[in-house]
């Protein structure tokens, strides 16, 4: 019989966040899928670090390590310093994820890459978690094409697949495809629903289709203030937005008292 058609979920940003982790991967197994590639940052600000890492290998899902990922090992060697110039919020994040990681799980995250490249149906695939430049670039629905250009060019690949700012889009510049996958477990457009992408081959044709999820947001929220997480990160899941935006509408609204 013949292999079935490549049918691959791609996801990334779940920040340690299982509820949302468990609804993506129940989907995605509904759809047929047969892998899973995870553009990274398994951690930060979610009550359950060790657990995403351990779904993801549990699934055998094909990882890279995001920019947070990378700041929470490093954790030992520069909290010091980051407990002098980050928002306490922030250093917290990082403590509590690293402290909250087994051995097993520190030392398999260490092992992984920052980027992979592939091939699929005859085309390179990059998985990168911000952008070819910069793990810690964001691209956006509307970075603009020149921009894109420059990353295509760079590249080496038809299709890159990215995250890192939580934005899901699909976009096409000199006949490389850009995917971002938006976020599995914090988003920041405003719409607190997972998120994760579907990339199918049918025939060699690529389809892609990105889908958002309600899940059991009640558990989320209700792990972090058990753990005495700061209310700021329970916010930022109900909400769907990042952690300055919270801060932000925090002190507007004290202000406004």
């Amino acid at each position: 019989m013949p292999e079935p058609e490549p049918k691959i979920a791609l996801l990334g940003d779940v920040h340690a966040n299982l509820p949302a982790l468990e609804a993506v991967l129940a989907h995605a197994h509904i759809q047929g899928v047969t892998a899973i590639w995870n553009i990274g940052d398994f951690l930060g600000y979610g009550a359950f670090p060790n657990e995403v890492v351990q779904r993801l290998r549990d699934e055998g899902a094909l990882s890279i390590l995001g920019n947070y990922d990378i700041k929470v090992l490093r954790f030992p060697a520069k909290g010091k310093k980051w407990r002098k110039n980050k928002l306490p919020e922030k250093y917290l994040a990082f403590q509590w994820a690293y402290n909250n990681l087994s051995k097993e799980n520190r030392r398999y995250l260490s092992a992984l890459p920052e980027e992979r490249r592939l091939e699929l149906a005859g085309r390179r695939v990059l998985i990168t978690h911000g952008s070819p430049a910069s793990n810690e670039e964001h691209l956006l629905p509307d970075t603009p094409e020149e921009r894109l250009r420059e990353l295509a060019r760079m590249a080496e690949a038809e299709i890159i697949i990215c995250g890192h700012s939580h934005r899901p889009f699909v976009r096409a510049v000199e006949r490389v495809v850009f995917i971002n996958t938006g976020s599995v477990g914090r988003p920041d457009d405003g719409d607190p629903r997972s998120c994760y992408a579907l990339l199918e081959v049918e025939g060699g044709v690529f389809n892609i289709q990105h889908f958002r999820l309600e899940y059991d947001v009640s558990r989320a929220v209700a792990a972090l203030r058990a753990r005495g997480l700061p209310e700021a990160f329970v916010q930022m899941i109900e909400q769907g937005y990042d952690l300055d935006t919270i801060l932000q509408k925090t002190r507007l609204q004290k202000i406004e008292k």
